[in-house]
C-alpha cells in the first residue's frame, strides 16, 4: 500500500489533466482493452461495484503527473458517478488501487517491462499484464503477480486470478472484423468468455433452434390432423 504524503489540499478529478496529451500510437492499444471492457460489460452486467478505465490517468499524488496504462481494473468502487463520468482516477478520492493494469507494447517501445513495472510495482497493483504482438522468442503475453513486494511471473497461457474470478490469456478470434490474436477474460476452468458479437450469435442461434422446434413440433401435430393454430 501507498504511504501518502500529501499536502492538505488535494484537487479533484475535475480539476486534474484528463490526458498526458500522449497519442496512441497503435491501435491495437485501443482495441484489446476495449474488447476485454466489452466482455466484462456482459459478465458483470449487474455489478456496480468495478471499473474498468482505458487510456484513463492515475493520479497518486497532486504534484506528479498521473500514469495512463492502456487499460486497469478497480473493484470495489463505484462504476460511475454520475452521467458525466469519470474524467481521471484519483487514488486519494478512489482509495482503491488498480488490481490489474494492462499494457499493450506498441512499435515504439515505452520502457513497459522496465520503467512501468517498477511504477506499477511501487503503486501496489496485484497484477501487472503486458501484452506484445511482436515478441517473437518470449511469451507475447505476460502477466506478473505482486507477492512480498515484488513482481513474479505467473505460469501459463491463460492464468487464473483468484482475487479477481476471472483468468486472462490470449488465443486468436475476430473482434472488430480483423483475425488475429486477441486478449480474452477466461473461467477458471480455462474456458474462453464470448464476445459481445459472438454472445449475439449465440441467442440468434438459439432462437432459430427454438423456430425449428415449433415448428417440427407443428408440423407433427398436424400429421394427427390437429390444427396447431387452433389449439385451446
Amino acid at each position: 500500500m501507498l504511504e501518502y504524503n500529501l499536502p492538505r489540499y488535494l484537487p479533484s478529478a475535475e480539476e486534474l489533466p484528463d490526458s498526458d496529451e500522449t497519442p496512441v500510437d497503435n491501435e491495437l492499444q485501443e482495441l484489446i482493452p476495449g474488447l476485454l471492457k466489452a466482455i466484462l460489460l456482459l459478465l458483470w452486467a449487474e455489478r456496480m461495484d468495478w471499473l474498468f478505465g482505458i487510456d484513463m490517468g492515475i493520479y497518486y499524488h497532486p504534484d506528479k503527473p498521473a500514469i495512463v496504462p492502456d487499460g486497469f481494473l478497480s473493484l470495489g468502487v463505484e462504476r460511475f458517478y454520475d452521467e458525466e463520468l469519470r474524467p481521471s482516477y484519483v487514488l486519494w478520492d478512489e482509495n482503491v488501487v488498480p488490481i490489474l493494469v494492462l499494457e499493450v507494447v506498441s512499435q515504439t517501445y515505452r520502457k513497459e517491462y522496465t520503467d512501468k513495472l517498477h511504477e506499477y510495482e511501487a503503486l501496489g497493483v496485484l497484477y501487472y499484464v503486458i501484452y506484445s504482438s511482436r515478441r517473437r522468442r518470449k511469451p507475447r503475453l505476460e502477466v506478473h503477480k505482486l507477492v512480498n513486494g515484488k513482481y513474479e511471473l505467473q505460469e501459463g497461457n491463460p492464468v487464473w486470478l483468484p482475487e479477481i474470478g476471472l483468468g486472462i490469456g490470449c488465443e486468436r478470434g475476430n473482434y472488430s472484423g480483423v483475425t488475429r490474436e486477441w486478449l480474452y477474460w477466461y473461467d477458471e476452468q480455462g474456458q474462453r468468455y464470448p464476445t459481445p458479437y459472438e454472445q449475439l450469435q449465440q441467442e440468434r442461434q438459439r432462437a432459430e433452434q427454438e423456430r425449428q422446434r415449433a415448428e417440427q413440433l407443428a408440423e407433427q401435430l398436424r400429421a394427427l390432423g390437429i390444427d396447431p393454430d387452433n389449439l385451446p
